[in-house]
């Protein structure tokens, strides 16, 4: 015998182009229509059962029509009213206009990165809707408040590492378009598990703005961090070290590296990257900075002074690296996790060109930052011998976390 929802679905389908179903008015709507008409007229029903506060009668009073959007495209739903006046939907309110899921539909793709009038035209080609602007707008704007929230939430106590990044984006600010950083801390949890610990939007950075920044994430709940890895951020190991004193500031060797290319012609780059190994991956601290001499008196040191330049100049900051294991080092040096959540951003900020407020590049990046950590499950490999590692070097700071 065969399955009864298979039998319900030959019943529906019954004389009609299988291939109608998903079309516009088609079968699918119309049993959107159906199930909510008949969820508002139990919802109707239930509350007239359980009748008025005041004892008042009341009773049915026919229907209202209402046009709402759904993801489909437009459908026209009976309401029934009741002769008071108190019955409010709750599927769909009385001033709702947008059927249930319509608002995380554009959400979604505002969140990978689809412009306004991207959107407006994916709605209107799909499914025949025509949306405006504002009401895009009004739907992301939403987020706001929950971005807030996000930003407030409290936070671990201890966290092993914590990535600081940036990336710039442009914003209109009294009448011309600015370059503003925006600032993203990856913070890792002693089990290895990541977390975005914020977002933080400023024109210029300094040890002010940085205070500002880890005098927040202590009130979130944060009472330690064993090592901040940065990227030469002005006033950063200033401000960090006033609220977590204990901190190691390491700054991100990947960054580094990257910068020394800056300098290189791309086609030596590949041998460039090969010879600068020798310093990163040193012993000791006395053998890298061996290493960099020797770099430094070599024909690539020779060509590019500047690099050496650059790495004597941050060397005070790589220090900490040589004194991991190389467990510690991996997971230090190999930033994936925040390298591929930038590019993620990045792509976001490209689309938009611009952006009117400090509040739409949050939002936008917010979204982005929600999408991409739903991915993060596992801790990398690597992180069962690092936590061993951490509790070694760190006693108490990272067996009490």
């Amino acid at each position: 015998m065969r399955p009864l929802q298979d039998q319900l679905l030959d019943q529906l389908l019954a004389g009609a182009d299988p291939k109608s179903a998903f079309a516009k008015d088609g079968l699918l709507d119309e049993l959107k229509k159906a199930l909510a008409e008949r969820a508002l007229n139990a919802e109707i029903d239930h509350h007239l059962d359980s009748g008025e506060p005041d004892g008042r009668p009341n009773s049915r009073n026919g229907y209202g029509r209402k046009t709402v959007l759904t993801d489909t495209g437009k459908i026209a739903i009976d309401v029934p009213r009741d002769r008071l006046g108190t019955f409010d939907p709750q599927l769909i309110a009385k001033y709702q206009r947008r059927f249930p899921g319509f608002d995380e539909k554009i959400v979604s793709m505002y969140a990978r990165g689809m412009s306004v009038r991207e959107i407006q035209g994916h709605l209107r080609e799909l499914y025949g809707i025509e949306v405006s602007p504002d009401l895009v707008s009004a739907v992301t704007d939403a987020v706001l408040d929950e971005v807030a929230e996000w930003q407030e939430r409290p936070l671990e106590p201890v966290y092993p590492l914590v990535f600081f990044d940036a990336l710039r984006v442009k914003v209109r600010d009294e009448g011309t378009v600015r370059n503003k950083a925006v600032h993203v801390a990856l913070g890792v949890r002693p089990d290895g598990t990541k977390e975005i610990l914020g977002l933080w939007i400023e024109q210029t950075e300094g040890a002010k703005f940085w205070l500002r920044v880890m005098s927040e994430l202590k009130n979130r709940g944060v009472d330690d961090v064993l090592i901040a890895i940065v990227d030469g951020l002005k006033g950063f190991p200033e401000a960090i070290t006033a609220v977590f004193p204990q901190a190691q500031v390491q700054t991100c060797i990947v960054h580094l590296i990257r910068n020394s290319l800056e300098f290189v012609s791309w086609k030596e780059r590949k041998a460039v990257a090969a010879a600068l190994k020798a310093i990163y991956r040193a012993t000791d601290a006395d053998a890298g900075e061996r290493a960099l001499e020797a770099f430094a008196a070599g024909p690539w040191g020779g060509k590019y002074p500047a690099i050496a330049m650059a790495w004597r100049r941050n060397w005070a900051a790589v220090i900490p690296f040589f004194a991991f294991p190389d467990d510690v080092r991996r997971i230090v040096y190999t930033t994936n996790a925040i390298e591929a959540l930038n590019a993620k951003l990045r792509r976001a900020v490209r689309t938009r060109g611009h952006f009117p407020t400090d509040e739409s590049a949050m939002k936008l990046l917010y979204l982005v930052l929600n999408l991409a950590t739903k991915d993060w499950k596992m801790p990398p490999r690597e992180w069962g011998m690092a936590r061993a590692q951490l509790a070694i070097l760190f006693e108490d700071r990272f067996t009490l976390a």
